[in-house]
């Protein structure tokens, strides 16, 4: 018998944000800063974006925003690396900075009378980085590092290879992070440009959750990042159209010495703001996601015993963000592993899911919805996607709603739509054959 969904009327909305309680300012530059106060917390989240991402790299020097945004706290005009993490360590305070495809993100954490030092650490990395020459060589290293890590890890050159699949001739296919040879091209002069180019107020998103009233923080926010300007930023590139894939394709990467090969199978996805994202994640969560990872944990993993770990994801996002099932398996049951994987994609992709398991998603998606907002880092997130989407202030109110009302039908054509079996792409690394007993 299906479960009976949590009524909307019975989820507290004073737990939710929403547009009674979320101040939204644009302030004179262009930034958008968004604040809630939580008046039970002695603590303030600060979490932000700016388009500043690996959508900007230059091929040849890929890794370029990455290296940047883990720069920017190396040093500043103010402050050498040192003082800026004592400053942090004295009060007990966090902060940093990251890069993604499409933006550059900062978060960090302190008590509510420390976010001026959390303001003024976020202004001196993003108005005045200094690259010292040490610092960046001691950074080049690390990511050296990283990079021959990854060439070793069968999951992640898993993931490398399927992206290079799925997005042939499109943005999504370039590794964030660079490769060794783009790394070590990169010179103090083309972080200060990348800089000098890519970061500025427009486009910037600054969320404030925490023991401290909306309209102080926001305050706190203008005096500190209100008159910085430049002319010089360039625009966020257009994202240009992804084609699906005409046919099946496989690649498979060897590495010696392993003992397990780690699979990717699939294709992209709907965008975060298309009408088949929400009937999409409910389906991928039947599919892979939901209690010992849906259907495929359980016909790969539970079943058959054929991986140490099997789920499939939807990542939504801007643009077409990967649909996939993933596994880690022995590397003498790939084929196997594969063929279950592609068993259940057709009849996911052929019969309406059962009515329990669509009920069961959706009581799941509503009820762990407040749990994620009790945070003040999950409201902040929260607060940030809804700016980043233009999901309307009051979304998260809405979201049981628009989580009821998706149908067995529409999780069925949208499984379709997307899940082509013979359109899909199949990415392993693991042993060579020669090695696979």
């Amino acid at each position: 018998m299906s479960k009976v969904l949590p009524s909307p009327a019975a989820l507290s909305l004073s737990s939710i944000p929403g547009a009674d309680d979320i101040t939204r300012v644009v302030l004179d530059n262009g930034i958008v800063v968004l604040a809630r106060q939580n008046p039970n917390s002695f603590s303030v989240n600060l979490r932000g974006y700016l388009h500043a991402g690996s959508l900007l790299d230059p091929d040849e020097k890929l890794g370029l925003a990455d290296f940047v945004a883990d720069g920017l706290m190396r040093g500043t005009a103010k402050r050498d690396f040192q003082a800026i993490y004592e400053a942090l360590e004295s009060v007990g305070a966090s902060f940093g900075f990251s890069s993604g495809t499409h933006t550059a993100s900062f978060g960090g954490k302190s008590l509510v009378e420390d976010l001026p030092l959390l303001l003024d650490i976020l202004n001196e990395g993003l108005r005045t980085p200094a690259f010292p020459g040490d610092q960046v060589e001691k950074l080049r290293a690390q990511l050296l590092t990283g990079l021959a890590l990854r060439a070793q890890d069968t999951r992640d050159m898993a993931s490398l290879i399927f992206d290079e699949l799925v997005y042939r001739q499109h943005p999504y296919a370039r590794p964030g992070e660079g490769q060794p040879e783009t790394i070590g091209a990169i010179t103090v002069e083309d972080l200060i440009e990348f800089h000098r180019t890519a970061y500025g107020p427009r486009g910037m998103v600054v969320a404030v959750v925490g023991g401290i009233r909306a309209e102080e923080a926001v305050d706190q926010v203008r005096t500190a990042l209100e008159d910085w300007t430049n002319a010089q930023q360039s625009p966020q590139p257009l994202l240009p159209d992804w084609k699906p894939l005409p046919e099946r394709v496989y690649k498979r990467n060897d590495i010696a010495g392993k003992s397990q090969s780690d699979l990717i199978v699939g294709t992209g996805g709907p965008p975060r703001l298309s009408p088949d994202f929400m009937a999409a994640n409910l389906g991928n969560s039947i599919l892979g996601r939901f209690g010992l990872m849906g259907r495929i944990g359980d016909s790969v993993r539970e079943k058959a015993g054929l991986a140490y770990y099997a789920y499939s994801n939807v990542a939504g996002g801007t643009g077409p963000g990967a649909w996939e099932v993933a596994a880690g398996v022995n590397p003498a049951n790939e084929q196997k592993a594969i063929d279950l994987i592609f068993a259940e994609l057709k009849r996911f992709t052929s019969e309406l899911v059962d009515e329990e398991e669509l009920s069961d998603s959706q009581s799941n998606y509503i009820g762990s919805m407040p749990l994620s907002l009790e945070s003040n880092s999950g409201v902040a997130d929260a607060m940030l996607n809804i700016e980043r989407y233009d999901l309307g202030l009051d979304y998260y109110r809405q979201y049981p709603k628009m989580v009821q009302a998706v149908t067995r039908e529409q999780v069925l054509a949208t499984a379709a739509r997307y899940l082509q079996v013979d359109r899909l792409a199949v990415a392993v690394a693991g042993p060579p054959p020669s090695e696979v007993l």
